[in-house]
């Protein structure tokens, strides 16, 4: 059901680009947008996650860079029948996590500095494990498909303020019709990234939560993020703001009207929901769990410290 809700509001997207190209053109209009839609969807499908990780300057690591990242990406993909992605780290003080690529074989997890340096092992397992969730249901390309043809919509709706106000043509579009395209294109297109990522956190955060063992401690992450975000710039992301549902829980900063325009559930309802699935996995009740637990983490850790810095040295996983 999910699938088929995706497709139908993937394919409203594209219905709303060829409208958009027929008020400014007509039928011709329509025609060059639909054309414009198949080779954006086709680039997407192809490029849309080297994009994505550029425009968030991901850097990529390896076993030899982040060993304890990397081990852990490799041990959840295992856990999750994937193939192991390619792993990143963003250079963002905000803790955060996204996922992408076309198919689990050419996938990406990019996890930030802030993530690694604010959760504890569990809760950094938790997310990776919600991300890789979005992997194996191929939420990844949907999720960054919907991404670039919501941009390329805001795009085209400012090229109509310039080349469809002056049209006195059988459309009628006008001054009027123009800047209420401007104005309520990039909106429906934004309620329309927000429907489709509504309808997959919920499934990811789930599957998370049984491939990492531990929903308690994803619920104690998207709580940690979630506050953190509020207070800490994402500067790429406000930068890109169309790339926001790609994250576990919204970057952008200056939210007041998250429950009617955000990209993900409330972190409440999230986090509510995976207390009932810690009630069905036998695990009882959540909670609260601090950073200075006595508790022994579900992942091993040396004596160095959870991500394999050296006493006495500033240098993280990316290296």
């Amino acid at each position: 059901m999910n699938l088929i809700r995706t497709g139908i509001l993937l394919a409203g997207l594209t219905a709303l680009f060829m409208a958009i190209g027929f008020l400014i053109g007509g039928a011709s209009g329509a025609m060059i947008a639909l054309f414009v839609a198949a080779a954006t969807n086709l680039f997407s499908y192809w490029n849309a996650d080297k994009l994505v990780l550029s425009l968030h300057e991901a850097r990529e690591v390896d076993a030899s860079t982040a060993p304890e990242v990397v081990a852990l990406v490799h041990d959840l993909a295992r856990r999750a029948g994937l193939p192991m992605p390619r792993v990143y780290v963003m250079d963002s003080p905000q803790p955060n996590a996204f996922a992408t690529g076309r198919n689990p074989e050419h996938a990406a997890v990019a996890v930030s500095t802030g993530l690694l340096n604010m959760l504890d092992r569990d809760e950094i397992a938790g997310v990776i494990a919600h991300e890789l969730t979005h992997i194996r249901n191929h939420d990844t390309l949907t999720m960054t498909v919907t991404a670039t043809i919501a941009g390329a919509i805001s795009m085209l709706a400012q090229f109509g303020l310039f080349f469809g106000g002056a049209r006195d043509n059988n459309n009628g579009l006008g001054v009027i019709g123009t800047v209420l395209m401007v104005i309520l294109a990039p909106i429906a297109a934004m309620i329309v990234q927000m429907a489709i990522s509504r309808t997959r956190e919920y499934a990811a955060d789930a599957g998370g939560a049984r491939v990492s063992g531990r929903p308690d401690a994803l619920a104690s992450a998207l709580a940690k993020i979630s506050n953190a975000a509020q207070a800490i710039e994402n500067v790429t992301a406000e930068r890109a703001p169309a790339t926001a549902h790609l994250f576990i829980v919204n970057p952008l900063t200056g939210r007041g009207m998250d429950d009617l325009f955000s990209t993900h559930p409330s972190t409440e309802n999230r986090i509510a929901a995976l207390r009932q699935l810690a009630a069905e996995m036998g695990q009882g009740d959540l909670v609260r769990r601090t950073s200075t637990r006595t508790s022994v983490p579900s992942y091993p850790s040396d004596s160095a410290s959870p991500w394999g810095r050296s006493h006495g040295t500033s240098h993280g996983p990316w290296g």
